[in-house]
């Protein structure tokens, strides 16, 4: 009876949630309220989180189109804090803070490290960019609201981030799954592992596969879970998978999530893969209304060995945009990296080239070797790795191995796709 109560509890949440969302973006918002009305649809017709379904998408266009607070849904002098995205394509996207969505953000990012395993005890390195990026200070005062003693390093300087690591006992760590797996080198290359105290890494900001999980953790002696979140809907803090590793533990509280299918925007199956969709509940700023992420995951049913009910979310796979069509087979990065993990020998840095000598696109992959190799063992070595590559991608792809060290390090987002002219 205290379940089912419980259950109806956090529905009737969502709802009051759902309808207040709403009625702010259609006083506030005229973008969105001109969809609404498109659509027939106005605030007094949401009742229930059932009639989500019946509202408007939101996409990530809508944010640079409205640069830089055109989707500000409560008043300009309520806003105190704005973070935005890198405008690596254009302006960047601009989101807005209240006060009261700082104080919910911590609270999603507090619920989301407890999930992960942290506890007041821990000394938790940040080795994310603050500034305008959203990573690092979400994460900051997470930490600090759970009682744990935060280290700011922010990203780069790798001799600094070990010699605080190991000064300072740092516990946990996060940072992006790249730069995670240059700290193994480094690490291993210095020979200090007995002398850290790591024991988790929260990683996240760009797709990673199982294959590079376990080569942190073997390396690292950690447990390695992944974080999700977006900037444009509040940050990290969205999901967070528990030390069990088989799913990602979504904050209903604050979100209600959709899988639909990228193409025809229709809500998919439980079990399905598809097309994230994220709704705000609590944020006032700039809240979003079935936003459009991007990300390719599905809904894990069942309860989770941490004892947890409801749906997770499996880690994602990529995004919809970073489909490669190679001689008409779609090629996602994270395939190529799970090949890669599996060959002996291979490290996990990696560059795909594209190129388009004759009308369709090719694929070249260049791969760092873990170590020295000589003439024979580097014509193995490649050889096997477009055998495994064709075997798995069900095409023919070039392959060339590199030296170690030869691929550029990022504190971010690694670059994973070139083109060549």
């Amino acid at each position: 009876m205290k379940k089912g109560l419980g259950i109806l509890g956090r529905e009737q949440r969502q709802a009051r949630g759902l309808k207040k969302t709403v009625k702010a973006m259609w006083d506030r918002v005229p973008l969105y309220r001109s969809r609404m009305e498109d659509m027939g649809m106005s605030p007094e017709m949401v009742s229930s989180v059932e009639d989500l379904q019946r509202l408007p998408f939101m996409t990530k266009d809508d944010l640079r189109d409205s640069y830089p607070m055109g989707l500000l849904a409560c008043e300009r002098d309520e806003v105190v804090r704005v973070h935005a995205s890198s405008g690596t394509t254009g302006k960047p996207t601009v989101v807005a803070y209240t006060k009261g969505d700082i104080t919910a953000w911590e609270e999603c990012m507090k619920n989301c490290l407890a999930t992960a395993g942290v506890t007041r005890g821990d000394v938790f390195q940040v080795i994310l960019g603050y500034g305008l990026f959203t990573g690092a200070l979400g994460f900051h005062y997470g930490a600090e609201g759970l009682g744990a003693m935060v280290v700011p390093t922010g990203g780069g300087f790798t001799e600094r981030q070990l010699m605080l690591m190991e000064d300072l006992g740092t516990t946990v760590f996060t940072s992006t799954p790249s730069y995670a797996l240059h700290l193994c080198e480094e690490i291993k290359d210095k020979g200090t592992r007995e002398r850290l105290r790591l024991r988790l890494a929260i990683l996240g900001g760009e797709s990673w596969t199982e294959e590079m999980r376990e080569r942190i953790e073997g390396e690292l002696g950690v447990i390695a879970v992944d974080s999700y979140g977006l900037s444009e809907v509040i940050g990290p803090g969205v999901a967070m998978e528990c030390p069990e590793r088989s799913g990602l533990h979504p904050d209903w509280d604050h979100f209600l999530f959709e899988v639909v299918d990228p193409v025809t925007g229709r809500p998919l199956p439980e079990g399905e893969e598809g097309e994230l969709v994220i709704t705000s509940l609590t944020k006032e700023a700039m809240p979003v209304i079935r936003y459009r992420t991007r990300d390719l995951t599905r809904f894990i049913p069942g309860i989770c060995g941490c004892g947890r009910e409801g749906l997770r979310l499996e880690r994602i796979k990529g995004r919809c945009d970073d489909m490669l069509i190679i001689r008409g087979v779609n090629v996602f990065p994270s395939q190529v990296e799970a090949v890669l993990g599996k060959i002996e020998g291979l490290s996990l840095h990696y560059r795909l080239e594209v190129f388009q000598p004759n009308g369709l696109k090719e694929l070249k992959v260049l791969c760092e070797a873990e170590g020295w190799m000589d003439e024979l063992q580097r014509e193995e070595k490649e050889s096997e790795a477009v055998r495994r590559l064709h075997e798995n991608l069900g095409i023919r792809v070039g392959f060339r191995l590199l030296a170690p060290g030869a691929l550029e390090r990022s504190a971010g987002k690694a670059v994973r796709v070139t083109k060549v002219a």
